[in-house]
């Protein structure tokens, strides 16, 4: 499903099924489904499947927990898809884990996490990794949270670098993620720049955007030369693009366009009903031929 917005100024190649693709190849982003929010009626690995028969030609994912590598592998390449992108490893959810970039004493589990993800990327061919920073579970953000979140991302870099991966860092709005360590823009940038790093950007989120700052066009030009992969969803109740909600997203995606960003845009949404019948935005937008 490629929608008719020149976010590229050469020649791309086609991401989606045909009967969504116009013959002019200058106006074509390409948009992934995050299998972690989209195709929900089915197990996990099934959505591989369900995603290519929708018409996708790439996908991203959260950290695919209780599946092998092998079966994740096996359901992507029976499905014949491209995986962008997969969260890093967690650690146990249901105590509240959501990464150890920013967690002092976890280090030794920050970097087996990313380890562990590595692994999982370069098997699956993704070429980034959203690296969790974890929640602040006690007390208020201190310093010792922030050196280690800049020492572990240093530290993360160096195995990106070696492994030609893509590390983005993404702030979280605090209705989402109650007290999530990343959940500010002028934090995430500031990271950026201490690190300095080409294999550490920002993931660039529409919907956490909006719910925690707003501004979203002058954020998008001041953050531009910064990020490393965009997602997008309504706010605030994260349905689809042309649900009702707070973002003019015909607006939104003109504006990602003049950004010059041109990779692949992360369609990290709860369908409101069924995902197939939600994708009807993509031609309701007037994004189809």
């Amino acid at each position: 499903m490629y929608v008719n917005i020149c976010l590229l100024a050469f020649t791309i190649r086609l991401g989606f099924a045909t009967n969504y693709t116009r013959l002019d190849l200058t106006a074509m982003p390409k948009f992934c489904a995050n299998l972690s929010f989209l195709f929900k009626e089915k197990p996990f690995l099934e959505r591989y499947g369900a995603a290519k028969k929708a018409g996708f030609h790439c996908v991203e994912s959260g950290f695919p927990f209780g599946f092998t590598k092998e079966q994740v592998v096996d359901a992507k390449n029976s499905a014949g898809i491209e995986q962008l992108l997969i969260n890093s490893l967690t650690g146990d959810v249901t105590k509240g884990e959501l990464g150890f970039a920013a967690i002092p004493g976890k280090e030794m589990e920050f970097l087996n996490s990313i380890k562990t993800t590595i692994n999982y990327a370069k098997a699956l061919g993704a070429r980034k990794i959203h690296i969790m920073s974890g929640k602040i579970t006690e007390g208020e953000v201190t310093e010792a949270h922030d050196k280690s979140y800049i020492s572990n991302l240093r530290n993360a870099s160096c195995l990106l670098q070696q492994a030609n991966i893509l590390g983005v860092i993404e702030p979280i709005n605090k209705y989402s993620i109650p007290r999530y360590y990343m959940n500010s823009y002028e934090k995430a940038i500031e990271v950026i720049k201490t690190i300095n790093s080409p294999n550490i950007r920002l993931q660039l989120d529409i919907f956490h955007l909006q719910l925690i700052k707003g501004d979203i066009s002058h954020t998008i030009d001041e953050v531009k030369p910064f990020v490393g992969h965009v997602q997008v969803a309504q706010a605030p109740n994260r349905g689809e693009p042309d649900s009702a909600g707070e973002i003019n997203y015909k607006y939104v995606f003109e504006a990602i366009q003049n950004s010059g960003y041109s990779d692949w845009i992360g369609l990290e949404y709860n369908p409101i009903n069924d995902t197939v019948n939600g994708l009807k935005w993509i031609n309701d937008f007037g994004f189809s031929s």
